[in-house]
């Protein structure tokens, strides 16, 4: 990941970059598109569908999904399907355009970027030449053929991923590489200084079967190794370096993204054998993590690629309290769209071990009869509750809406609440209300007692804020915020409506807009240098500054886009309207806004 507030490109460059580009060419390199009126559609390469539902727009340069609502422009596109970033992309399209990419920092800044890049793509080479290297040494090792040939693996399988072996000794890379003291082996991870002035050396891995780990581009970005003697640990991973990041990447993610595309499933295990050998057995759409616990940023990589998610679980204590974990990281993803999944396997088995011994089509029907997120959920929130009791009923309420909580607004957040309400022994809009007391937000779907709309303005906006969250996916509203917090003239084109709307959202998001709407009133508009030090102590500081300093696409802040996120925000906001106004017996509030949610519902997309 590249620090993007470093380095700024011109947005008039942006601008004419994405003006010379044609959309339909650049998304067409990579999914079949069919003209049908003014738009060109096929089916979405970000999601597994049967329909085309992916329109791209060579008048407005944007593609959309109404199948996932994925959007943006030709930049946004290839950083989600081909997993580069944002410099790459930019570089890459002016390349093709013939375009030489300027940058208006100062010189210092310019010269920081270029060694920035240079010293990424330099440790990219490194690390592709000792997989090489690790390669080749394989075919010399008696030790390491034979442990591959006792589980099973075929060298067709050791080819496809890539395996290797890094030879007893502890200077095997000193034949790799001509400098050994290079100071890149080390930030590469490679070799390990153990002295203050780095003078005494020798490689990280020795003695072990290495595994590649590749970006989604199919890139070496770091290496597992794995002990074949007595060393510890068994398992050793690179360290955290510019290119690798454990909490981030996926083992066997590049070789199962197709697979995974295709079938619109992806199986996620916790080893890198497991996804070697169910390859190997026909399941090529297994990925790993890292020895870590699944992370949100594995799910916004997986749910990219595939709408049902399989996670693979010991079924011993240690595997039931990680499933728990990769449950909790699950639920704000789990739209109705999407599917999750947790497979349990008998406790003497791993994947691994079990489709060597039970075979490929045992382990399919596991898949099949693996425990879905509704169920997992109510299991997890009845632990320790004796619900023949009101005491165990009672703690199945408080354990259950922090659970329920989570989901994004839908069917499956709507129909949990009906099964718990019911297991509680409480109407749903009772136990919607006893949350809501309890400090645990609400779903859209009207209360009784929910809170009647105030007069609006912006006390109010700051009020609303904070009384009446609403549920929306975290991304499209942390993208609209980045829009606004990057461009805040877009702030004040948008009319009171829009702002309302967005002042609305859940925390953190909904209460910085009513912050960023607090700050145009009384300062006007200003950059986000001057907005990142009137944000010191906010609330919520911590996420504007992440969904920033984290951005790449932010120097766009296309407002076309934040229309487009709008428009799929608007519908939701007035049924929320809607619902408070019915509830508080304002008939005519309500057929105001049933008319107003009609024609928005009716308006071209």
């Amino acid at each position: 990941m590249r620090d993007n507030h470093r380095v700024a490109i011109p947005q008039h460059f942006i601008e004419d970059l994405l003006a010379r580009t044609d959309i339909v060419e650049v998304i067409g390199q990579y999914v079949p598109l069919k003209k049908k009126g003014a738009d060109f559609w096929g089916l979405c390469p970000f999601h597994s569908e049967k329909t085309a539902s992916f329109s791209v727009s060579p008048s407005k340069q944007f593609y959309h999904c109404f199948g996932c609502d994925s959007t943006g422009n030709a930049i946004g596109f290839l950083m989600a399907h081909t997993g580069a970033d944002f410099l790459e992309v930019v570089h890459d399209l002016a390349q093709s355009l013939g375009v030489a990419v300027p940058d208006d920092g100062g010189s210092r800044d310019r010269e920081a970027a270029q060694a920035a890049r240079t010293r990424r793509s330099t440790l990219g080479e490194v690390l592709t030449q000792a997989g090489a290297a690790y390669y080749r040494q394989l075919k010399t090792s008696d030790q390491a053929i034979a442990y591959l040939k006792s589980r099973g693996i075929t060298g067709q399988t050791a080819r496809r991923f890539g395996l290797g072996w890094a030879a007893e000794g502890w200077h095997g890379l000193a034949s790799v590489f001509p400098d050994y003291q290079d100071p890149l082996l080390v930030e590469a991870g490679l070799v390990i200084a153990s002295d203050e002035d780095g003078s005494r050396r020798y490689d990280r891995f020795r003695g072990r079967l290495m595994f590649p780990i590749r970006d989604t581009r199919g890139r070496v970005i770091g290496f597992g190794g794995r002990a074949l003697g007595d060393g510890q640990p068994k398992y050793l991973n690179s360290p955290e370096t510019p290119l690798f990041h454990k909490g981030r990447e996926l083992y066997g993610l590049f070789e199962a993204r197709k697979p995974a595309h295709d079938q619109g499933e992806i199986l996620v295990v916790e080893g890198y054998m497991d996804v070697i050998m169910l390859a190997q057995h026909g399941l090529p759409n297994t990925v790993a993590t890292l020895g870590t616990a699944c992370t949100a940023e594995h799910l916004q990589k997986l749910t990219r690629v595939a709408d049902t998610l399989v996670f693979s679980f010991d079924g011993d204590s240690a595997g039931r309290r990680a499933a728990a974990k990769a449950l909790q990281v699950s639920l704000p993803f789990a739209a109705d769209k999407r599917s999750f999944r947790f497979l349990f396997l008998p406790p003497e088995h791993d994947p691994d071990s079990f489709v060597r011994t039970q075979g490929a089509a045992a382990f399919t029907e596991q898949i099949k009869a693996a425990q879905p997120l509704s169920a997992f959920l109510l299991e997890i929130a009845a632990v320790d509750c004796d619900m023949h009791t009101a005491e165990g009923r009672a703690r199945f309420a408080a354990q259950a809406g922090p659970l329920w909580q989570q989901l994004p607004e839908g069917a499956l957040a709507r129909q949990l609440l009906g099964e718990m309400a019911v297991r509680v022994q409480i109407s749903a809009a009772e136990l919607e209300a006893l949350w809501r007391a309890q400090g645990v937000r609400p779903s859209t779907g009207a209360s009784p007692r929910g809170p009647q709309r105030q007069p609006w303005g912006r006390g109010a906006r700051a009020t609303a804020a904070r009384a009446r969250p609403r549920r929306t996916p975290p991304a499209r509203a942390r993208r609209a915020l980045q829009i606004v917090l990057t461009a805040p003239d877009l702030w004040l084109a948008l009319g009171s409506s829009d702002q309302q709307l967005l002042c609305d959202l859940p925390a953190p998001w909904g209460p910085l807009f009513a912050w960023l709407d607090g700050q145009m009133h009384e300062h006007g508009s200003r950059p986000w240098a001057a907005l990142r030090e009137a944000l010191r102590g906010h609330a919520h500081e911590a996420a504007a500054v992440d969904a920033v300093e984290k951005l790449h696409a932010d120097i766009t802040s296309d407002p076309t886009e934040l229309q487009a996120i709008l428009r799929q925000e608007r519908p939701h906001h007035l049924k929320h309207r809607m619902n408070e106004a019915l509830a508080a017996g304002n008939l005519s509030l309500y057929r105001s806004l049933l008319q107003e949610f009609t024609a928005t519902a009716m308006a071209p997309r």
